[in-house]
């Protein structure tokens, strides 16, 4: 990259924003230069504004601390500062959608881990490896819209992304889905901080979690979608039964995945051998955030775990194993991913990467 590219990050004292702070550290080609959150935390230093509430394993970097948070809902403070801001801020859905709108009308990239416009017709909601094509709709909404540079991007919920890889590896292969039932368990960090209560989650599992089978339902199907005439829509052909859980685990979504194909039916060792294989267009751009192997294969019987598999590979792979027969359906395997980062900011910043890789961000 001949120059580095100014970010922002809306809701940057926040769990999710605290992470892009961290992981945009010492990128190769974004640097951070705006931060915002709500109005308490406007006009003091980034340090002061976390002071308390730092909640990263790694300290404040050096080249955020003395940023003066501004106010979000202020968009003329991050004009001329930055090309691209991740949206991260807690807000009603309205009215995160409307700010979004504000600051892509402005002419800035807007990466959106909320999920206010992930079924707006002419938004897509990318995992980059998946439906990277998916962004040739920008022309599309940029004209619809008036805007000559700015863009909005989301990112899918993060519990669907421990399946949504190995599913679409097969897919690409030619091997249709007809059905799926998904059993989702999903880490604490998922729910923010504070989260839930320590007395809900110790020796406990919560076989509820507030929209979730929902958006696991319905955002694959987006997703695995297609673009007409500017706008998405959905694949129609899928059906999908989810079923979704908080248990006691930090990071990492795991998910229990049954799968029936359509007219052909591939091998086990086939269906190793095509997830070991698979790269996708951010691999192939060498994107700095893009996972060498997206998917990886574990052969042991009780793999994988979150302990030992969710920090796999630059924390951006999918880590699936016990693939074998299902007696109901076709096959069955469990799929595994981190999620605060291939879910959540790090799946953003390689959107970002992939936007620019592409000419969509200047």
């Amino acid at each position: 990259m001949s120059s580095r590219i100014k970010v922002g990050i809306l809701g940057a004292t926040g769990m999710v924003g605290q992470n892009y702070i961290c992981l945009l550290n010492h990128h190769p080609w974004f640097d951070v230069a705006y931060v915002a959150a709500s109005s308490q935390s406007a006009n003091k230093t980034y340090e002061d504004a976390v002071a308390g509430r730092w909640h990263m394993s790694s300290p404040i970097p050096e080249s955020v601390r003395d940023l003066i948070v501004q106010d979000a809902a202020d968009i003329s403070a991050a004009q001329n500062k930055c090309d691209i801001v991740f949206s991260a801020v807690s807000m009603d859905k309205k009215a995160v959608a409307a700010l979004e709108l504000e600051y892509a009308s402005k002419g800035i990239a807007v990466i959106s881990n909320n999920s206010a416009h992930r079924f707006t017709s002419d938004v897509p909601m990318v995992i980059p490896e998946i439906n990277f094509q998916h962004l040739d709709i920008i022309p599309f909404q940029r004209k619809k819209r008036g805007w000559s540079s700015g863009l909005i991007a989301v990112k899918s919920n993060c519990s669907i992304q421990s399946y949504m890889t190995p599913l679409h590896a097969l897919m690409k292969e030619g091997f249709g889905i007809r059905r799926m039932i998904i059993t989702t368990l999903q880490a604490l960090s998922g729910a923010g901080y504070p989260g839930q209560s320590a007395l809900d989650v110790i020796d406990n599992i919560v076989p509820f979690i507030q929209g979730e089978e929902e958006k696991s339902q319905d955002e694959p199907l987006k997703i695995f979608g297609t673009i007409v005439n500017g706008s998405f829509v959905n694949n129609s052909s899928i059906k999908i039964s989810a079923h979704c859980n908080r248990v006691p685990v930090i990071h990492g979504h795991t998910a229990c995945v049954s799968v029936e194909f359509g007219d052909r039916k591939p091998a086990l060792e086939e269906i190793r051998n095509i997830w070991r294989n698979f790269r996708s267009l951010p691999q192939e751009l060498a994107l700095p955030f893009a996972p060498e192997h997206p998917i990886i294969y574990c052969d042991e019987p009780d793999r994988p775990q979150p302990q030992k598999d969710r920090d796999l590979d630059k924390v951006m792979a999918v880590t699936v194993g016990r693939l074998r027969s299902c007696n109901v359906f076709d096959v069955r395997f469990v799929g595994l991913h981190h999620n605060t980062v291939r879910g959540a900011a790090g799946g953003a910043i390689l959107t970002a990467e992939l936007l620019k890789a592409r000419g969509f961000i200047n």
